[in-house]
């Protein structure tokens, strides 16, 4: 090795060293990103700003030769022939977008906003009543935290965003462990959440020639997580992201979003915008029905930009098997394999497959990688 070579190695410690410091100073505040804007910061922090090549506008934005799949469940059980369109409207959406929007879900609009509303009030208490729930204990059923993969080496900035993260079921907390702000809401919210998706496990089941109830049945709606984003607004949006992209890592995703917007989904290969919509809700397919579907559903790349105006609030509800160890494994679906369609991933424990997801952080690149044969 060089001097200068030496030099650079040095330098490339410190930086690596005062990076470090600079998260841990940050973590140490518990008071996440809010902290630092209701410390009426100009610039966003060295921890935040992204490699010009990560920057959104230096990949491919478009807007409006797609149109993002909206589908109306209204009717679902009443008229077979109405069923049959939506269960082929959420198969077609799940094999070409693994997003789409869905109406009339059944879940009344006052919940919706109460949700959101308690969101937003539990992140704008003062400080010293949120400290008490922050932390980065992953076994916590409720826990305030800012980038759960902070200290990941392999992300390249922190996250523009807050979050308070509930383990709902199989075992929820005790009411009295919520945070008030969004105690009642909460379990109300989660109780519908949970009725929808069971529903919607049934259209994917039979999307894919099962019987209704057989993602149901394997307990893919056994466990509910839901998690609230908080995101200020970013003095300088172009250097920031949001959410970085990733994609989940369980078997569906039910968002509900404000109306601000920034939620972008990799489609062919180009971000396409989806528009808040009032009253929606987005569902977007993760790996691990990708990986029980043999990748006959896909489970796509999705980001969420920094934005001037805030605070933009979202609230995520994720369907897995349930947050304890179980030797379940979970693997491409017997049903679905043949001589032409044999198995493209191995067999996980949830467990296994959300323990290597949260090693590798959103740096970019699928977990699914890390399974295929």
């Amino acid at each position: 090795m060089g001097v200068s070579d030496t030099d650079d190695y040095q330098a490339t410690i410190q930086k690596s060293r005062d990076r470090m410091s600079d998260l841990k100073a940050f973590d140490d505040t518990k008071a996440g990103v809010k902290g630092l804007v209701d410390a009426g910061i100009a610039e966003v922090p060295q921890i935040f700003i992204l490699p010009p090549k990560n920057r959104p506008e230096y990949s491919d934005t478009c807007g409006s030769q797609f149109n993002f799949p909206v589908i109306d469940l209204e009717g679902m059980n009443e008229d077979p022939i109405k069923h049959k369109e939506i269960v082929d409207k959420v198969r077609d959406a799940s094999e070409t977008w693994g997003f789409f929007q869905v109406v009339n879900h059944g879940i009344p609009t006052p919940v919706l906003e109460g949700m959101l509303r308690g969101t937003q009030e539990f992140f704008e208490q003062d400080i010293e009543v949120k400290k008490q729930y922050y932390t980065r204990d992953v076994t916590k059923k409720v826990a305030h935290i800012s980038n759960f993969d902070l200290y990941t080496p392999s992300v390249p900035a922190a996250n523009w965003r807050d979050s308070i993260f509930f383990s709902m079921a199989p075992n929820p907390p005790s009411p009295e462990e919520f945070p008030r702000p969004c105690r009642e809401i909460l379990m109300d919210y989660s109780k519908h959440v949970m009725e929808l998706g069971k529903s919607l496990f049934e259209l994917l089941s039979e999307g894919l020639g099962l019987n209704p109830s057989y993602l149901n049945n394997i307990d893919c709606t056994e466990g509910l997580s839901v998690l609230g984003h908080y995101y200020p607004a970013c003095p300088q949006p172009e250097l920031a992201i949001g959410t970085s992209k990733h994609s989940d890592n369980d078997f569906i995703t039910v968002l509900l979003q404000d109306h601000i917007g920034g939620l972008q989904v990799l489609h062919q290969n180009q971000w396409v915008d989806v528009p808040p919509t009032p009253g929606a809700l987005v569902v977007n397919i993760g790996d691990l029905l990708q990986l029980i579907s043999n990748d006959k559903y896909v489970s796509v790349e999705h980001r969420v930009l920094a934005n001037k105006v805030g605070p933009r609030i979202s609230v995520a509800c994720f369907f897995y098997t349930g947050p304890f160890p179980s030797s379940k494994l979970y693997g491409p679906i017997t049903e679905l394999l043949s001589e032409d369609n044999p198995p493209k991933y191995r067999a996980t424990t949830v467990e296994d497959y959300t323990h290597y997801f949260r090693k590798k952080g959103l740096d970019g690149t699928s977990a699914l990688l890390h399974f295929k044969i």
